[in-house]
């Protein structure tokens, strides 16, 4: 083929069209890039990109850069839920629903309740119990338990599904439940399969499980993104029980027996009570995106606490208009009066949310950060060095997690408001994963969290500016290189 189209595109700039055909790619591909993207540090590289390598730039911006799905979601109607839809309310209606009138917020937080009112155009609903569940050790049994008496329905869906000695437990809870009569449903994201060397897909697909890949990897048409991932990880049962939070399926996130040799600690919730009906909303357009028909739903489920935690889940993704996750977080880092908590992975956030934690800092409050000693992206770990001096001489604190690598992710504001989800502190998540959180307006809760985010730091190393601004002129330059290609790690 090499053979035939060399001597084609000799020919054809030897007529002098191939110049300005490349100039033409280039100018479109770089046109199509400044109008679409939300970054400018990306749309600026994108466009450097397309002129610097007028045939090949574009190609690899239409092969990667674009973002096909919001084209598919705008076609389905999912591209941001529109009030009168199934739970969707209009902002001034939200705050009026049944579930909420009468519950108790402290209104030093009533900016954050507004700003979720109107991203999200869900009410909060109360009535609902979350428990914490610590790594695999106690998340799995639980889960596997939910999928054992199950009913009716089951719909799971995660980043990662390993195929190993947990992700086999699973696979064998879900094929029972399918025998049983039950109607199960798995969606996996098509990259995270990917981590294991024979894919659990197969594995579903020959149990006669019904099995959907998110935005899957092909050369045709394209769609090679490694961008664009649904992070989500959600698991629901029957319509009275849900799990959510940061934690894939895999033998690394146990740390007892049959763990693996380098685990991850992670926290993961049970969830029951009336915020179910808006998860399975999630799983359901998640399910339709993947090209799949519509997902029956299970019945609405049941306040099962009076009052209970007030809970409202947050859909993000780079199918919505607004960042949801990130302006939401900024809003109770800005609310905050004497504590802010943040447990993360990768902490690479934006410059609004870098100013949200300066100002709140500024003001007195004792805002705290929690990263791992060492994740398992190094580059990430040197971006994120290049800019935590500008938190620390603002005197927010920051604390290194030694192992094992910590994979939480929690946003704790006074003891009183706690956000729960699957998403990182970096722009992967913040931008161009699919995405989904559960704001929490329980003191018990948010205290307990509150507590395990100091138990944490008790264990922990705190750093110090002279720490960052100490270290060597080779490890500064290195750490600044890959800050500046933070927008897409």
């Amino acid at each position: 083929m090499l053979d035939t189209l060399l001597p084609m595109l000799l020919r054809l700039d030897e007529s002098g069209i191939l110049f300005p055909l490349g100039l033409l790619f280039a100018l479109y591909a770089a046109g199509h890039a400044l109008l679409s993207r939300r970054d400018p540090r990306t749309a600026w590289g994108w466009i450097a990109v397309c002129w610097l390598f007028p045939f090949a730039g574009p190609a690899l911006y239409f092969i990667f850069g674009i973002n096909r799905l919001q084209t598919r979601a705008q076609r389905l109607g999912l591209e941001s839920r529109r009030p009168g839809e199934h739970g969707v309310l209009h902002p001034d209606d939200v705050r009026h629903h049944p579930h909420t009138a009468g519950a108790h917020i402290p209104p030093w937080l009533d900016e954050v309740t507004r700003t979720a009112d109107t991203l999200t155009r869900l009410p909060l609903l109360g009535g609902n119990r979350i428990e914490p569940l610590h790594n695999g050790d106690q998340a799995y049994p639980r889960m596997l338990a939910a999928i054992e008496q199950a009913r009716h329905s089951v719909a799971l869906a995660t980043y990662i599904f390993d195929n190993d000695a947990i992700g086999q437990r699973f696979v064998d809870a879900l094929d029972r439940a399918r025998a049983r009569g039950v109607d199960v449903r798995v969606m996996i994201d098509g990259f995270g399969q990917h981590y294991s060397l024979v894919p659990i897909t197969r594995v579903l697909r020959a149990r006669g499980i019904d099995c959907a890949m998110f935005n899957p990897l092909r050369l045709l048409p394209p769609s090679l993104h490694v961008n664009l991932r649904n992070h989500r990880k959600l698991l629901l049962v029957d319509g009275t029980v849900g799990f959510s939070g940061g934690m894939n399926i895999g033998r690394r996130h146990v740390l007892g027996d049959g763990g693996a040799p380098n685990p991850a600690v992670d926290l993961h919730f049970e969830i029951r009570g009336p915020v179910l009906d808006q998860l399975a909303q999630a799983f359901a357009d998640d399910w339709r995106l993947c090209g799949k028909p519509e997902w029956q739903r299970p019945p609405r489920a049941t306040a099962v606490d009076d009052p209970g935690a007030i809970c409202r889940v947050i859909i993000d993704g780079p199918n919505e208009d607004f960042d949801h996750l990130a302006l939401i977080m900024q809003s109770a880092i800005s609310a905050a009066r004497r504590e802010v908590q943040i447990m993360t992975p990768y902490f690479l956030p934006p410059n609004e949310m870098i100013s949200e934690l300066q100002g709140a800092a500024l003001r007195g409050v004792d805002v705290q950060v929690i990263l791992p000693e060492k994740s398992n992206l190094p580059f990430v770990d040197w971006a994120t060095r290049n800019m935590l001096g500008e938190l620390l001489r603002f005197g927010v604190r920051i604390c290194y997690q030694p192992p094992p690598f910590c994979h939480s992710k929690l946003l704790v504001v006074d003891g009183a408001y706690a956000l729960i989800g699957s998403a990182n502190l970096d722009a992967r998540s913040l931008k161009l994963n699919f995405e989904l959180g559960v704001e929490i307006y329980d003191r018990s809760l948010a205290q307990t969290l509150a507590a395990h985010c100091s138990a944490v730091r008790a264990r922990a190393r705190e750093i110090h500016l002279a720490e960052i601004n100490g270290r060597s002129l080779p490890a500064r330059l290195r750490d600044a290189l890959f800050w500046l290609f933070s927008p897409y790690l």
